[in-house]
């Protein structure tokens, strides 16, 4: 032990041997060797263990193998130089860590191996072979910028199965072709999927996940939202005290600016063309705009829905103390450096020049600036509507309640959401084909659109809104694989990808 190293030296003891061919026992030596194996550290020290082991003869005359090694249960394994318990410590630092954190935790453990050395070990683990799954769900990730891959997991036992480049319907189909026996497939509203399914297994009953169904719906709603923002500051209650219009050569909101002309003459220039029935890009060449400027102002039902708004300020740590500074300066108070000072002393811990601008208005004959809340953004109040009343906040749902009165295309948005929410809590797909007919009536682009796909996919749209499957396993093992992708730093190819998904699940199945 004087260079660090715990060195144990162990003897096999003179047993019959089974031979690893033929099974027959044998206790006559051949010759014996020494294997150097090593072990798990003991008390911060690496072990290594000189076993001297036996070579046997193989007596029997239909054995082709005349001699064998013996090995040493628990200790020993073929062509291995470390001990079963230090290999399995080795691959677990591979399956938890990958390459660089697996060899830095085995550097710390005494047993000093290269990344390079580490993923080899993993990648010689075996994969199980997973059984034909009953119900299977398929799901698509990002491996990186554009490219992405297709991830095969066991619904019934949430264990991932297979894991593959490319999201192509060909190569779905491929794989469910050899391993017949799918009965229920759990997808979003890829076509590619779609077609997939269909070719490889045409009698599996394909399911439209609720999930995506809904998160679908959800993005049309911003995308209403987003063209109707002009209705979005309604759902902020107006102050308590209006100010009065102290200043009435100021610019009012409705005053005709170079802004609110050029919104005007784009939004008339736009309606003209498109309203021949020319596309968007066509419209665009045209016009010599770009393309998402022809589809702002083409969704938009009035030009002023295209006018910037100016956003209003933001709260801040001064607003408390805004009416102590007014009732000062009517008490005849007009320094701002003793207004600083005053509200210091009451706990204000803001700057002097803050104070100087606030109470700048009042040297100008005008109201000190009160704070008021900021509209909502298309995304609040596309979560607003999609929430469950009995889930929403005061705040929320007193915002819609208000936003909806203002705005019927938004409560008819609203009222739409509500009804296939229902149709979800109850599992009845039966008033479906009725809503799609509203969605296509209610003359809101982004609603006749989603009318339009679910129509495309409707059979599995219903196993989705009737059916206890979903795809809530996928979105789990996804999540999974995306924190497997972080440690390795975004740099795993597709293999040793699989082998880490696949082995990870597994471990943890094991080890709860």
């Amino acid at each position: 032990m004087a260079d660090g190293v715990v060195r144990i030296a162990a003897c096999t003891r003179e047993l019959t041997v089974a031979c690893p061919d033929c099974g027959l026992g044998s206790a006559r030596v051949h010759s014996r060797y020494c294997r150097t194996l090593a072990d798990v550290a003991f008390g911060g020290r690496p072990v290594l263990i000189g076993l001297s082991v036996r070579r046997l003869f193989c007596d029997s005359p239909d054995c082709g193998r005349r001699t064998f090694a013996e090995q040493v249960a628990g200790l020993t394994t073929r062509y291995q130089r470390r001990s079963p318990l230090l290999q399995h410590l080795v691959e677990m630092a591979g399956v938890l860590l990958a390459g660089r954190g697996g060899s830095r935790l085995l550097q710390i453990l005494k047993v000093p191996l290269s990344r390079t050395s580490v993923l080899f070990h993993l990648m010689r683990l075996p994969l199980p072979s997973a059984a034909t799954p009953r119900v299977l769900g398929v799901d698509d990730f990002a491996l990186y910028a554009d490219v992405y891959g297709t991830l095969l997991v066991d619904a019934d036992t949430r264990l991932p199965i297979e894991l593959w480049a490319g999201r192509d319907a060909e190569q779905l189909a491929a794989w469910l072709r050899t391993h017949p026996g799918v009965e229920v497939v759990c997808r979003d509203g890829s076509l590619v999927y779609r077609q997939g399914i269909t070719d490889g297994a045409p009698e599996a009953v394909q399911v439209s996940d609720r999930f995506h169904l809904w998160q679908g719906l959800s993005k049309r709603i911003g995308d209403i939202a987003a063209a109707h923002r002009g209705c979005l500051p309604a759902a902020v209650p107006e102050p308590e005290l209006a100010p009065p219009a102290a200043n009435p050569a100021g610019p009012s909101d409705q005053a005709d600016t170079p802004a609110r002309r050029h919104a005007k003459r784009l939004f008339e220039a736009v309606h003209a063309v498109t309203g021949t029935g020319r596309s968007l890009n066509a419209a665009a060449r045209e016009l010599g705009l770009n393309r998402r400027t022809v589809r702002k102002y083409a969704r938009a039902a009035t030009w002023q829905e295209c006018v910037r708004t100016t956003r209003t300020r933001r709260p801040t740590s001064l607003d408390p103390c805004l009416e102590y500074l007014r009732q000062r300066w009517e008490e005849g108070e007009h320094t701002a450096t003793v207004l600083h000072q005053e509200i210091v002393a009451k706990g204000y811990r803001g700057h002097y020049q803050r104070v100087k601008m606030a109470v700048a208005p009042l040297r100008r004959g005008l109201l000190i600036n009160t704070p008021r809340e900021r509209p909502p953004s298309p995304r609040e109040v596309a979560r607003w509507i999609t929430t469950a009343p009995a889930r929403r906040s005061l705040h929320a749902a007193e915002g819609l309640r208000r936003l909806l009165e203002h705005c019927p295309e938004l409560d008819r948005t609203h009222d739409l959401v509500r009804q296939f929410a229902a149709m979800l809590d109850a599992r009845d797909a039966s008033s479906l084909p009725d809503w799609l007919e509203q969605l296509t009536t209610a003359r809101l682009p982004a609603l006749a659109s989603l009318a339009k796909a679910i129509r495309e996919d409707q059979p599995a749209v219903v196993q989705g809104i009737t059916t206890p499957f979903s795809s809530g396993v996928n979105e789990g093992r996804i999540t999974d694989l995306k924190l497997q992708k972080r440690i390795m730093a975004g740099r795993a190819g597709v293999r040793l990808l699989r082998h880490r998904v696949i082995l990870m699940a597994l471990l943890r199945r094991r080890c709860p």
